[in-house]
């Protein structure tokens, strides 16, 4: 980060300042103190970090942002509300640089398609990227400001519960280029149905300038309706789009296929699985053209992809194939795991299914066509953990598998699966984040190990 005067901060948040100073960092974290940082004390649903300003400074904080009437022992600047000041000041450091930044959301694949697509862009410029899932108004900002002299573009994914949240979030981030992945059901309880879904993601558009590369998922049947005359709207796909994959070929653990583009062909090798990574993969590559990367830098970037914990990653454990899968789930992306799983080599297909989470009224009707595919893909045994697995299993079992079970209890689950799995087995582990099949995963891997 570039050094930034209080003077500045407190302009950029419509706030005062105690007595003139600089900061080189910002932070929330009084763990990740550093010399010469703004520590801004948020408010979180368990504690308000207000009553750390003064630990913050003795640790090193040049100054310290509140919306409290304190007296912090050190320089601090006072605003309405730390957590909107937040978002405002990341938004005033971005507008100090001229360069590419690409905004990227969608109900599924985002994390994935933001690492494939910092590989493709930092395949020629020096790149900044959202860390983790980073990608709400306290995280996000924390991404802005990682950008200093040296940053030539940065790749900063979007996510959101409500509408007006990624308007919020493109206000600040100020993109030159966006990426719709897809419109699912994720967050339907909140947005009312599919149609508010898109609503609410085409709020990415609003920070983009006339003329802006648009690029969007031509195979999903919402994002294919989009028409906007004041954007460069390109498609991809499988089926449909200027930018098409074709001739995929999935082995154990990669993935070919070739890019066809405009009078162009690429072939392109990624070291994951799933046509849903295909998808991913091929929105990075087209973000990629419209930066003027070179096709085959773009194709040796995504080569180098490497899966983060428990997104389709495929390992081997002990003469099992897992692929851990469970840092969250959608309907979408729990279709697209069984689908993995039935094209994955293994003597039995087993797949370990927790809940989908925040469905509201659409839950039992997901998790119902979830449990006919695992019958009809012809998966050997379910083992399925939650309050609304219930309707995986009957519907599983109504489709043709005969072996699926209900478990409230990951300690009861993990017996049974380590009682079917046998040398040459193939497993997924899939579900929403607040299920924590890691539990499982980590118990049956101490006996696989064995």
């Amino acid at each position: 980060m570039e050094t930034l005067k209080l003077s500045e901060v407190a302009s950029a948040c419509n706030g005062t300042y105690s007595t003139e100073g600089e900061i080189n960092a910002v932070c929330i974290d009084t763990r990740k103190i550093t010399k010469g940082c703004l520590f801004i004390c948020i408010k979180g649903e368990r504690f308000d970090a207000h009553q750390f300003a003064d630990e913050a400074l003795e640790k090193g904080a040049a100054a310290v942002m509140i919306d409290e009437d304190l007296k912090p022992n050190g320089a601090f600047v006072k605003v309405e509300n730390t957590t909107k000041a937040l978002l405002a000041l990341g938004g005033y450091y971005r507008s100090k640089f001229d360069i590419p930044v690409v905004a990227l959301t969608g109900s599924v694949g985002k994390t994935t398609t933001k690492e494939f697509t910092s590989l493709v862009v930092g395949a020629k410029y020096k790149t900044i990227k959202t860390q983790g899932n980073l990608n709400n108004e306290i995280g996000l900002p924390q991404t802005l400001f990682q950008i200093d002299s040296r940053t030539q573009a940065a790749v900063i994914e979007m996510g959101m519960n409500h509408f007006g949240e990624i308007s919020r979030l493109v206000n600040a981030t100020k993109p030159t280029l966006a990426l719709i992945t897809n419109i699912g059901v994720s967050h339907i309880e909140n947005l009312g149905s599919r149609d508010g879904i898109l609503k609410a993601k085409l709020e990415i558009t609003e920070g983009l300038p006339n003329g802006a590369p648009l690029i969007l998922n031509g195979d999903n049947d919402k994002l294919a309706t989009v028409k906007n005359d004041n954007f460069n709207i390109c498609f991809y796909g499988i089926e449909n789009g200027e930018f098409k994959a074709e001739n995929i070929v999935e082995h154990d653990s990669t993935t070919d296929f070739d890019i066809v583009y405009r009078g162009n062909t690429q072939h392109i090798t990624i070291p994951t699985i799933g046509v849903h990574n295909v998808y991913n993969a091929l929105a990075a590559f087209t973000v990629g053209y419209f930066l003027d990367v070179p096709a085959q830098d773009a194709a040796n970037a995504l080569a180098s992809y490497v899966p983060a914990g428990m997104r389709q990653k495929v390992v081997t454990v002990g003469k099992i194939t897992s692929i851990e899968d469970c840092y969250n789930a959608s309907p979408d992306s729990m279709r697209a795991a069984i689908r993995t799983l039935r094209d994955t080599a293994g003597n039995k297909k087993i797949a370990v299914l927790g809940d989908m989470l925040e469905l509201g009224d659409y839950a039992e009707t997901a998790h119902t066509q979830v449990g006919e595919m695992v019958g009809e893909y012809g998966i050997d045994y379910l083992l399925a953990y939650g309050k609304d697995a219930a309707f995986y299993v009957s519907a599983a079992k109504n489709s043709g598998c005969e072996n699926a079970f209900l478990f409230d209890d990951k300690d009861a689950l993990t017996k049974k699966l380590l009682e079917i799995t046998n040398d040459g087995d193939a497993v997924i582990f899939k579900g929403s984040r607040g299920m924590k099949l890691e539990d499982v995963i980590n118990s049956a891997y101490k006996v696989w190990e064995k």
